[in-house]
């Protein structure tokens, strides 16, 4: 019987699996070498090389209402994209409102975790930590890895000829940098351009005496207000859409996307990226189209060498007078203090059952927690993998042999891909994964189900945003107040925009119930064929 839980690292992850433990009846004990909760959210102006966080101006990708701890929604009053700080406020009521500091050793980092002589019948693990100098050795009945994706930088100066032989100028990865005033007059060269690569050359062009964005592959932007103003994922990520994505074949599905990243601005027009794409990213910026529109940001291709002072890219230009060289090319996660036996069952979460779980493991007593890419919120996700992991180390949930772990993972895992920057590309669809997730912890809501019982929740979970709420409303962990938060999330969206109020006759909410009820039939006739015809794979509404 697992008991004592073992908890390594108090960012979002971890507070997650201190809190589902406490649900569970488990007994966690968080291990965080730094001093406070949050992990990379919680900003510090330290550059100490151990340390990652996130820049002084960062504000959150996914709203408040996708982004929250499922049975916790943010306060009305919080914005729906939300600074660093706010975020940070937001984790530290959580962890008061369920009193989750007590389980938590501040300054203690974990050095090592190796299986017990006997693990084979015992699933135990041996934790050695150090705190101010003095180790100590413990003994857990499991462990959860919540450490993240951003722990070591991933600087690939090989890939750039003459960056460190014979470039004079000043080059680091974006993980050394806080602010723009060290920028200030400079000519800067930013390598990469995920969201972090956008937003700091967007920001550097406030006070930069000019801005170079290398890309390496086709890269479509989007912003974060969408239609009509509301939040971008609070828009798009449904289940009728997930439902849409599975029926209808990729190359249209692919087709109606680039056609609506075209239509904010076209983005060949920009040298962002064309149609004919196979290989493309998306990244979330309001701003960077306007900088390249006014000459403030210069698009360039891949970097070919270095000289001295200038940079030589791939299509033959080259730009001189290089001060710094800025690379926001991503990180690699290692698990330093996992033992070699068992880091080499896995080398990175492609290899993992459900992304979680080493299946070879002879007892699955060991967990993976936050390390996997979505195409929304990790927070949800992970959340919803601490949920199933301390059901399945209660023993409510159980795991299938070894063997079928093993082919599952087999049948799942994507080619490998040269680098972090590209392997960050390989985002699982939120809520395909979160649901797959939710089905083994048996809380996974049944829309078709509550079409019976409940219409009014039942349209506006299939037609609504996929909001975590829904992952309380059946199972264990059940939540009294999920229902609430489902038809209350759009007022709660609204909330902090009301600080003036206008007079306008129309009402969008009208609208969306007349909507919903139009395509009533059309979800019923989507769940009786999935029902009929089960072998067609993925199910919205299966529990």
């Amino acid at each position: 019987m697992v008991q004592h839980v073992a908890v390594i690292g108090a960012g979002v992850s971890g507070l997650a699996s201190i809190k589902c433990c406490l649900d569970e009846g488990l007994e966690p004990t968080c291990f965080e070498r730094s001093e406070d909760i949050g992990g990379v959210w919680c900003y510090t102006d330290s550059m100490d090389g151990r340390r990652v966080s996130v820049y002084r101006s960062v504000i959150t990708n996914t709203s408040k209402e996708m982004s929250c701890f499922s049975d916790f929604p943010c306060p009305e009053d919080f914005p729906s994209f939300l600074p660093h700080g706010l975020l940070l406020e937001y984790l530290r009521m959580y962890t008061r409102h369920f009193k989750l500091l007590r389980h938590i050793r501040f300054k203690t980092t974990a050095l090592s975790v190796r299986k017990r002589p006997d693990f084979a019948t015992s699933g135990q693990w041996e934790v050695v930590t150090e705190t101010n100098g003095i180790r100590e050795s413990h003994i857990f009945d499991a462990v959860m890895v919540c450490t993240g994706h951003y722990q070591e930088p991933y600087l690939p100066l090989a890939s750039f000829p003459g960056i460190d032989t014979r470039f004079k100028g000043q080059y680091l990865h974006s993980q050394e940098y806080k602010d723009m005033e060290a920028f200030r007059g400079k000519r800067v060269l930013v390598v990469g351009i995920g969201n972090t690569g956008g937003d700091i050359s967007v920001e550097l062009s406030r006070v930069a005496a000019k801005v170079f964005l290398s890309a390496r592959s086709s890269t479509w932007v989007f912003s974060r207000v969408s239609d009509h103003g509301f939040p971008f994922d609070m828009v798009n990520t449904t289940r009728l859409n997930n439902f849409l994505n599975w029926l209808l074949p990729s190359a249209l599905m692919k087709r109606i996307m680039f056609r609506k990243f075209n239509s904010w601005f076209n983005h060949a027009n920009y040298g962002l990226a064309s149609t004919k794409s196979s290989n493309f990213k998306i990244i979330i910026n309001e701003e960077l189209p306007f900088c390249l529109l006014s000459g403030t940001v210069v698009l360039k291709p891949e970097v070919k060498e270095f000289t001295e002072s200038s940079a030589v890219f791939e299509d033959g230009t080259t730009e001189e007078n290089i001060d710094v060289v800025l690379f926001a090319t991503g990180y690699s996660f290692s698990f330093p203090f996992l033992e070699e036996s068992v880091r080499s069952l896995f080398d990175d979460n492609r290899s993992l059952y459900k992304r979680i779980f080493p299946p070879q493991l002879e007892k699955p007593t060991l967990a993976i927690i936050g390390l996997v890419q979505l195409t929304g919120s990790v927070m949800v996700g992970a959340e919803m993998q601490a949920r199933w992991v301390t059901g399945t180390f209660a023993g409510w949930n159980k795991l299938p042999p070894a063997s079928r772990m093993m082919a599952d993972v087999l049948k799942t895992k994507p080619p490998a891909k040269r680098n972090p920057s590209e392997r960050e590309n390989l985002k699982i669809s939120f809520i395909s994964y979160t649901d797959e997730i939710a089905s083994c912890a048996g809380v996974k809501p049944n829309v078709l189900r509550l079409l019976l019982t409940d219409p009014r929740l039942a349209l506006a979970i299939f037609f609504g945003p996929c909001t975590p709420y829904q992952y309380r409303l059946v199972g264990r962990g059940k939540w009294s107040g999920a229902r609430d938060a489902i038809l209350t999330q759009w007022q709660r969206t609204l909330k902090p925009l009301r600080t003036r109020v206008v007079d306008d006759p129309s009402n969008g909410s009208n609208g969306w119930c007349w909507m919903c009820l139009l395509a009533l039939p059309v979800a019923l006739m989507a769940g009786f064929l999935l029902s009929k015809y089960p072998r067609l794979g993925w199910s919205p509404w299966a529990g």
